[in-house]
């Protein structure tokens, strides 16, 4: 970078912040920089923000001013970022710590820290870095299934799984950078902007005769975690990470602690299912397990796919059939059976706006005919 002359022209943003300009004596356009002041030294602080080359007119200052206050954030609070958020991986360790969860860490686990994008420098990050990760992540297969020999079968990765794996990375980086300005090498967000539409509805749904008749096909083993995902509203993962301890027979209520929004929760049950899971804690530890396998260990997905896939063969039931289908179709009948929207949203574990968008048309049409009976 050519030698800037003199000391740069200082604006001031607020109080304790400034913007520096110094003019190329060899070049047009000049070298921007930032000044914070810092409480902990009583000093100020500067730095070298850069020309900007590829940016042009009003955009050169936009983006620098917002980099100055960035900065500057980071300076008055004691410089944590400086001194310890370097990197995209930097950035991702800071973001679990602040929120843990399972589904973030195994987002960043299987497709960041292993990833070039890991060790680009947050300062240095740009939209085409995101934009290389994504194509890198959009063509890496999804896991399918698992045989019982250990071996594994994979699909071209879905669009909607592409934006549930971006999610984490975008919260993370949205943490500790500001959003650049639109259309720029700056603009690292938009090279994670999720694919329109991808989300649909689960189409396939299982009325009670139909999930009573996969309950019965299922192995002595399976069967009482199959059956609690035709009792509750709840994700696989979260109804199988249920131990003993989260269950109170005194009151009826059960304790949902591990979810997707990592919020605990706490639901009431009715007597008939608050029956089926007292049968299901009987002798077991507050630790335990609720819906254990043999030897006591916990449902996951690699598990529980087989014994499903395989009663589903001998039922006449759809192929497509998962654990997924069951939590749609118990959201579905309590949606049908006009259990406010919010309710069904406590119950389940999401947004209102998510019930609403993947199953307000069943509200919808309970309108219409309802509306139909006003007919004189």
């Amino acid at each position: 970078m050519p030698k800037d002359k003199g000391d740069p022209h200082w604006q001031r943003l607020r109080q304790g912040c400034y913007l520096g300009y110094s003019p190329s004596v060899k070049k047009v356009g000049g070298t921007w920089f930032a000044r914070a002041y810092n409480p902990d030294t009583n000093r100020y602080s500067r730095k070298c923000l850069g020309d900007y080359g590829k940016l042009s007119g009003h955009d050169v200052f936009k983006q620098a001013k917002a980099d100055a206050e960035t900065w500057a954030d980071t300076v008055e609070s004691g410089g944590v970022r400086a001194a310890s958020l370097v990197t995209v991986s930097d950035a991702c360790e800071a973001y679990l710590r602040e929120k843990p969860g399972a589904i973030a860490e195994g987002v960043f686990r299987r497709h960041v820290y292993s990833d070039p994008i890991a060790k680009v420098k947050l300062d240095k990050l740009r939209r085409h870095h995101l934009r290389a990760w994504r194509k890198r992540l959009e063509e890496t297969p999804a896991l399918l299934t698992r045989s019982n020999k250990g071996e594994k079968r994979w699909k071209k990765r879905e669009k909607s799984t592409v934006n549930r794996d971006m999610v984490p990375l975008r919260a993370a980086l949205g943490q500790v950078l500001m959003e650049g300005l639109p259309n720029t090498e700056a603009a690292w967000q938009e090279a994670l902007k999720p694919h329109k539409g991808a989300d649909k509805r689960r189409p396939l749904y299982l009325d009670k005769a139909e999930r009573k008749r996969l309950i019965d096909a299922m192995s002595e083993e399976a069967k009482p975690f199959v059956k609690g995902l035709c009792l509750l509203p709840l994700r696989p993962g979260a109804l199988a990470k249920l131990t003993a301890g989260n269950f109170d027979k005194r009151t009826r209520s059960l304790i949902i602690g591990y979810d997707k929004n990592d919020n605990p929760r706490q639901i009431s049950l009715p007597p008939v299912i608050a029956d089926f899971f007292a049968n299901q804690v009987k002798g077991k530890l507050p630790g335990g397990y609720i819906f254990s396998r043999s030897g006591g260990a916990h449902w996951n997905k690699d598990a529980w796919k087989h014994p499903i896939k395989k009663a589903v063969g001998g039922t006449g039931l759809p192929d497509a059939v998962s654990a997924y289908t069951l939590r749609h179709s118990v959201i579905t009948d309590l949606v049908r059976a006009r259990l406010p929207i919010l309710t069904v949203a406590q119950l389940s574990g999401t947004s209102v706006a998510m019930i609403e968008k993947h199953y307000g048309h069943l509200v919808r049409d309970d309108a219409e005919s309802a509306l139909a009976t006003l007919q004189l």
